[in-house]
Order: C-alpha cells, then structure tokens, then sequence
C-alpha cells in the first residue's frame, strides 16, 4: 500500500476518530431516529467530528453551490447484514447460498417508489437531481436549498489550516421516507479521496534497484559490511517471482482456472497489457490467453494531477503481474476508477457488484480510520455486505505505516480494511531458500541505517523505523463475530472495555526488502519510455499475493465461491493450514544489506549503504498465535487444498 511505487487514499475529511454508534455505522445499518420533532430521521455520522464550536467561522454563504450523493437505505438493511453473514459463516445452514446480483437488487435494493419520493423530497426543497443509480441520487444545488433538504445549517470550519463547509449538526431526511436514506455524502467539502480536463500523464521516472543481491534469501552474504546483531548478513533479494511465491504459500498444482479477481485502483495504466505479458513471459509466467486480461474504465477521468494519476500505473502494475504470479490461470479483471476520489472508487466496487465482474477483489488502497467519516464508511459497507450475498469477497492492504503513530501522532488503523466486511491483508518479510523452499516469515516492520563514512559500522544502529504493516484496534467499528474467541482481549479491548475489530485477518509478503520483482514501462531520464523492473513492497503486495492465493483455493472448491472468507479464515486458525509468523523466527534478531541508487536510477551519483532490521514494526508485534502485524498467519501448505472439504 504505502510503498516506494503505491499511492494511497488521503485526505479523507480529517476527522477526529467518532464513537460507535450503538453498533448501527459499524454494520453500514442507518441509524434513523427522530431529530428536531417527529417528522424527521437523523442520518448519523454526517456531521463531522472537526466540525466544531471553537472552528466555526460563521454560516456559508446561500448561494454557494453544493453537490452530494444521497445513498439508497433500500428495502431491508437488517436483512441484508443478517443474510450476508449467514452465507458466509461455514457453521451456518446458508452458508454458500449466494443470491445473484438481480436477486440481491430484487430482495435487497431500493424500490422504484422509493427512487420516486427521494427524488421527489430533493427536487421540492429546490434542488437539482442531475444522476441516479440503484445505489444512490445525486444532487446539485445552492447552499439555502441543502439547508432546506437535510435540515442543517451549513457553516465553515476551519480544519488543517484551511476552511470547508459542513453540516453544523447531523443532516436529516423526512420521516415519510421511512428509512429509504441510508446517508448522504458532499454536505462537507473537505477531500475525501485516496493518494496512491483531464487525460492521463506518461509513466513516472524510472526507478531501479542497486546490487549486489541475493537471487534466493542468503544467497549472497555481505562479507565487506559490518555485522549486524552480531552476524554476517546476506544482501536484499532481487525480488521474488512467482514460482518462489507460489511454493511459499502452498499453490501446489493450482492455477486459479477458472476464477476471476477483479482488482480497483485509480486510473489506468495506458501500457499494462504489453507490461504484463513482458513480465510473465520474463519470468516463466503462464502466457495470458485472449480475453484472460480485461479492463472495465471510466469515459472520462477527473483530478490526474491532484491524485498523482501517474503513481497508479505502478500500482495496478504490481496488482495485475501479482495476481497472475501466483494464479496464472486466473482471469483478471482490472476496474479503474475516474479519480482518487472515494465516490469514484465506490462507482468502481459498486460495478463489480452490480454485475457480479468477479468473485475475488484485491484492493490496494487506503488512509487512516480518522480521516473515514461514518457517512461514507456506511456506503462502503452496504457495497461489501451486497458482495457477500453474491459471493464476492473483497481484500484490502492494512497500510505500509505500521501503528500510524509516526505518520500521524496518534495510533490507529486504516480503512477500509478496517470494515467488519472486508479481509483486511497484513505483511511479512519472507525468506525463501534454494530451491524455492519455505524458511520463515517475520512480521513486516523495518528499521533502517545508513553505513558509516568509513564503512566499519552502521550509523545509530539498529537506525530508524521507516515502514511496516498497518494494524491495530479500530476505534470505531464494533469486533465481529468471527473474532471473538480468536483475537486476543488485550488487542480487542485496546481502546476502551468494548471489544473491537481489529486488523489484519490474514498476511503475505509484503516487506520491500525482501519483495516481490514487477515490470513497468516507465519514462527515462532521456525521455524515452520503455520497459524496466525492479523490486517493491509493501501490504498493496500482500493484498494481491492473497486474492491470488484465494482463487487457487476457490478453483480446489470446484469453481464454488469462497465469498466473503473473513469466518472461513478464522474457522481455521490454529491449524497448519498457516504459518504462524513471529518477529524472530529464528530465535535472533534478523536484518539484510541493501544497496540503493543515490539518484533512483544508476550510479551517477553514487550508491547509499543501509542494514534494514526484520520484524520491528513500531508498536505492533507477531507473536504466537493471532497478532495485529499478520492476523493469523499466512496461507502454509494445505491452506488452498483445505478448502475441497467446505
């Protein structure tokens, strides 16, 4: 996610963490109750917690303009949780008894009344409805006609050193619509985007790799460079390709035939399909097959520049060549959004559902939980929960900053991974040996120093933490119940006497220094452009390497959606189907040399010296058994075949 090559969601409106609400945002459930007299139903969660007394500066203007998404409750948001966790919980009599995406919008989305008096309410508070869909209206208007519509005063507040409009108390919807509003988003203008007009910039500057390597772990020690916890250590791999994966992780004969992974991110990279096919047939990758590799992209794209539209062509780079690495029969279809922004991004998610493109989702995108305000956290989890009852299973990065503290002050995890309704992916360092065998894992956390000016030892050793996998207890979405019992009450009540969700469920690869080889066409510094690889990192690895995983194990299930896996995971831990990863798996502290370009791309300007330390990832730690660095555990031996049985 947050690695050398990713983006990742930002700016997100920076709200200051908010309680649970009585368990109902934490399901994506509408929290309807009367506001301000008998007539109205608040719609929780879209006042947001910035919005304060001592920020106010003072009522917007009535004739600024507004532009918001009112979301669609549909007919039965009880039963939509309630089914959607029944057909996934293999001790549950539904279990595997999908709905198709017709069945789910008949028994689940909102009637064609229903469109009628939302519409009807918005149009007569004097707004205008510019678009509809089966998930949600939208809406454009000046500030009095919103007021009017959501029964709020608008006002600024200045957040971060800027000034944004919101809500200056919780929006509302008449209470005649009887629950058909399930939230409404655009009321504060913050961004509310994900980081990794308009027509997509050419490929970043070239990045490359310095060696010397190590072709497989320990291949190649660093003899001339200082010890490091008291040994000789082997240099970083040059980047692990599919067949390494593949045998780490079980993959056996499997090859995904069969399944289809859909994977989401901004943008599109104008040359993925040539990349792709470069890549595999480089590394001994099965050749695509017509058809196998597929894009599903906007008419327009909006915000290349203010999104960095060019760092997500890396990104849907590592997804794809990942996915097909460790699934090399699997179909791959790729879902662009038109920006980072999360509406755009939902568009995306909600076209996998609405036309069911896969049953398998890796997303390698996210910000932190306080910058989620709870209006759109229950528009993403009505899209999860909607994917459930079809059968789709979605996975997300946990994040590349470890405890977030040194990010951002405050400890704390990322989202969406953080939903009750997604697999959220930790990472790991990972050693494979010669011969493409298994050795060990340690959770992903690194820190980092830089070689003496005389080359005889490491400056402030072991250095500074630089990067690791994001996890930790969520501060406001309520523990689920396939955690209970298996998450550890001190992770699960880390914030207070209620237990929690906590991140991630599972874990691969994902540690740059011991990462994964990707093939990009990017621009030299001639101006030229064309292809190149190098190595990357981080849980935007970890989340595709698991969906890869999770279509071999889908095709040993005999076609069979896996789902939403979250209670098939946990159903199995504690088993050897995982690897139990700890930070010193070896009994002593671990670390690698690597040798980097001063400048990114040659020697030019000399090479950087540093020792990158294993397994120090901030204040999280992978212990034995369930831990908030790699859930619980990573895919072992038997995993994949394991799911014949269910």
């Amino acid at each position: 996610m947050r690695s050398n090559r990713a983006r990742t969601r930002a700016g997100v409106s920076i709200a200051a963490t908010l309680p649970l609400l009585a368990g109902a945002l934490a399901l994506g459930i509408p929290a309807a109750h009367a506001a301000d007299g008998p007539n109205r139903d608040t719609l929780a969660g879209t006042k947001p917690a910035w919005a304060t007394a001592t920020a106010d500066k003072g009522a917007t203007d009535n004739g600024s303009q507004v532009s918001a998404r009112v979301y669609l409750a549909g007919k039965d948001a009880a039963g939509l949780a309630a089914y959607a966790k029944a057909v996934s919980d293999p001790n549950s009599a539904s279990y595997g008894k999908y709905l198709s995406a017709q069945q789910a919008q008949a028994r689940f989305g909102a009637t064609k009344a229903q469109v009628a008096a939302v519409t009807d309410w918005l149009k007569s508070a004097g707004l205008k409805v510019t678009g509809s869909t089966q998930h949600y209206v939208t809406v454009t208007g000046d500030v009095a006609a919103a007021e009017k519509a959501f029964g709020t005063q608008l006002h600024n507040y200045v957040k971060g050193g800027k000034t944004y409009r919101a809500p200056a108390k919780t929006a509302s919807a008449p209470a005649a619509l009887d629950g058909a509003v399930l939230t409404v988003t655009g009321l504060d203008n913050a961004p509310h985007k994900a980081t990794h007009a308009d027509t997509l910039p050419p490929p970043d500057a070239v990045f490359r790799n310095s060696g010397p390597y190590s072709s497989y772990y320990g291949s190649n020690v660093a003899t001339s460079l200082p010890k490091a916890y008291g040994k000789k250590i082997p240099y970083a791999v040059k980047g692990y390709t599919g067949k390494q994966l593949r045998a780490a992780y079980g993959a056996g004969k499997a090859t995904g035939k069969g399944v289809t992974v859909a994977i989401t991110d901004a943008y599109a990279s104008p040359t993925i399909a040539s990349d792709a096919a470069t890549y595999a047939g480089k590394h001994g990758d099965a050749k695509y097959t017509k058809g196998q590799l597929t894009q599903v992209l906007p008419s327009d794209y909006t915000k290349t520049e203010e999104c960095g539209a060019a760092g997500w062509y890396g990104e849907e780079t590592l997804d794809v060549e990942a996915v097909h690495a460790v699934a090399p029969k699997a179909n791959i279809v790729y879902v662009g959004a038109a920006s980072c922004y999360d509406s755009d991004l939902l568009d995306s998610l909600n076209k996998i559902v609405d036309g069911h493109l896969a049953d398998i989702v890796s997303n390698s995108w996210g910000d932190i939980e306080a910058n989620e305000t709870p209006d759109v956290a229950a528009a993403y989890d009505q899209t999860f929960k909607l994917g459930a009852i079809e059968g789709i299973g979605f996975y997300f990065s946990s994040g590349d900053n470890g405890d977030e503290v040194a990010n951002t002050g405050t400890k704390q995890v990322d989202t969406p991974a953080n939903s009750a309704w997604v697999t959220a992916v930790g990472g790991t360092s990972l050693a494979v040996g010669k011969g493409d065998k298994y050795q060990w894992e340690t959770g992903w956390g690194t820190l980092k120093a830089s070689l003496s000016a005389d080359g005889k030892s490491w400056t402030s050793f072991p250095g500074a933490y630089s990067s690791g996998a994001g996890g930790g207890t969520s501060k406001t979405v309520a523990q689920p119940f396939y955690q209970r019992g298996v998450v550890p009450k001190s992770l699960a009540k880390a914030n207070g006497s209620t237990p929690m969700r906590t991140v991630p469920d599972i874990s691969a690869i994902a540690d740059p220094n011991t990462g994964f080889k990707v093939g990009q066409t990017q621009t030299f510094p001639d101006g030229t452009q064309k292809y190149d690889e190098y190595r990357i990192g981080g849980t935007s690895l970890a989340a595709p390497v698991i969906a890869g995983v999770q279509a071999l194990a889908q095709e040993q299930r005999g076609g069979r959606a896996i789902g939403f896996a979250n209670p098939a995971i946990y159903d199995r831990y504690g088993s050897k189907l995982y690897h139990d990863v700890v930070d010193r798996p070896t009994g002593r502290d671990l670390a690698v040399a690597r040798m980097d370009f001063a400048n990114g791309f040659d020697g030019a300007d000399g090479l950087l010296t540093s020792v990158r330390s294993l397994g120090k990832d901030s204040s999280l730690k992978a212990v034995k058994g369930y831990d908030d660095v790699t859930g619980v555990g990573s895919p072992a031996p038997g995993y994949v075949s394991s799911y014949r049985r269910h």
